[in-house]
Order: structure tokens, then sequence, then C-alpha cells
């Protein structure tokens, strides 16, 4: 199991983010914070949410999967999952111009969104 990344720690590689041209290290805490965030918001394993190549996380109680590829996935970039994480881009517009990847019935996970970090 990861590490927990403590609040500061998560609000300083978000500052650092917003600043522009964070260090790799920044971004990937940023990401994993914030996907940490949603697992707390919505605890369970129907659902896996996949910012490569700095984490994944299952999601939203349901049938879990534990072999092959999950039935719901959402699959992003890093910059596409913080803008959605922090309310600077809606779902549905990320999804209309294809920087989201969602497949399966219980994929969109919009209704999540923002956190409040």
């Amino acid at each position: 199991m990861p590490k927990k990344i403590l609040t500061g720690e998560g609000r300083a590689a978000l500052a650092a983010v917003a600043a522009g041209e964070p260090a790799r290290a920044e971004l990937a805490t940023a990401v994993r914070y914030l996907l940490q965030l949603l697992v707390e918001k919505a605890p369970g394993g129907s659902v896996e949410v996949r910012v490569p190549p700095f984490g994944a996380v299952q999601v939203i109680e349901g049938p879990r999967h534990t072999r092959g590829t999950p039935p719901n996935v959402v699959e992003t970039d890093a910059a596409t999952w913080i803008a959605l994480a922090l309310g600077e881009l809606q779902w549905a517009d990320a999804s209309t111009s294809g920087r989201i990847i969602a497949s399966g019935t219980r994929a969109d996970v919009s209704d999540l969104l923002p956190l409040r970090p």
C-alpha cells in the first residue's frame, strides 16, 4: 500500500503545478494526492481510475475485479486529471475532446468531481 500523502505535501505539489512547469516529482505527488482524495470520497473497487504513469486507484462500491482488465475504467493524462479534480475542466468537455477514455457502464465519475483538497 502506498504511503499516504499528507495534506500539506499534497497542497504544496498542487501549488507547484498551478505555478507552471512543476518538477516530475511534484506532478506525480499532485496526481497521487488527488487520486487519494477520490478514494477517500468514494471507496470501493468497481471502477479503476488510471493516470499513467503516476497512479491508478479503484473506487466506488460495487462488484470488485481482481484479475485482468476491469470492466469499468477511466484513463486520462496528468494535466487532464488535475484539471478535472480541481473543477477547472468539466467531464463532458474532456470526454468530448478525447482527453478521457472511459469504458464500462459505471465509468462516469463526474458526480464525484471536483474534489476539494
